[in-house]
């Protein structure tokens, strides 16, 4: 019998390429539409500039959501891991309803969009849990997935404060260059981070996403 040869895994460049896509705003994932409770704060001007934006952001990167979704992202993209298990895990630390809905709504989104692309047939999972099983065949090492993984939600949050403030363009760009030594370490940390490590402890942000699920006019769905 002829032994049929395995199809060759995507080069380094082709992987980087398919995951930049996946986190890209064109990526129809509904992400934009989303702040994780940022509106509240923003509404009531407690976040009015580029360094409060900044700051807010740093927070939620090292201590909340950040942390959280890229130590599961990486824990997601072994190929040995329990996906289900991580799965339940990630619904377990959502501190919210809001953040709950977000985490499942564009998990599916992805899901369905990276299956229709890589000819897989995954069941929807939370965000960052559902992009981890997506990247199991792009060999790329946790760190990387990590770094571009928090900078794009960094992106995306800054963006929703440079629509909402407004923020110059000018500014919401260097407040998100500044983010870029901490996101680097965050994805070193997220990549060698057990599971029984795993935690967060943003208690503003928390609450203002809880406050935002009552919030009489809103623009973002969280």
């Amino acid at each position: 019998m002829i032994a049929v040869p395995s199809p060759p895994k995507a080069s380094p460049g082709a992987s980087l390429l398919a995951f930049q896509q996946w986190l890209s705003p064109a990526f129809p994932t509904g992400g934009f539409a989303y702040s994780q409770g940022m509106e509240g704060p923003m509404a009531a001007r407690e976040l009015r500039d580029a360094a409060g934006v900044g700051d807010y952001l740093a927070d939620i990167l090292r201590f909340g959501s950040g942390r959280v979704d890229a130590t599961l992202l990486c824990h997601a993209a072994l190929g040995d891991s329990d996906a289900d298990a991580l799965a339940d895990l990630a619904l377990a630390l959502a501190p919210t309803a809001e953040r709950l809905r977000e985490i499942r709504e564009i998990g599916a989104a992805i899901t369905a969009l990276t299956n229709a692309l890589n000819g897989t047939a995954h069941p929807p999972r939370p965000h960052a849990v559902a992009l981890g099983v997506a990247a199991r065949g792009l060999d790329l090492p946790g760190a990387q997935l990590a770094a571009m993984f928090l900078q794009a939600q960094a992106t995306t949050l800054v963006s929703a404060a440079t629509r909402f403030i407004p923020l110059g363009q000018t500014e919401a760009q260097l407040a998100l260059a500044r983010l870029a030594p901490l996101i680097l370490d965050l994805a070193d940390e997220a990549a060698r981070t057990p599971l029984e490590a795993i935690g967060s402890a943003t208690f503003r942000a928390d609450l203002a996403s809880a406050a935002h699920e009552t919030l009489d006019v809103r623009i973002f769905r969280t």
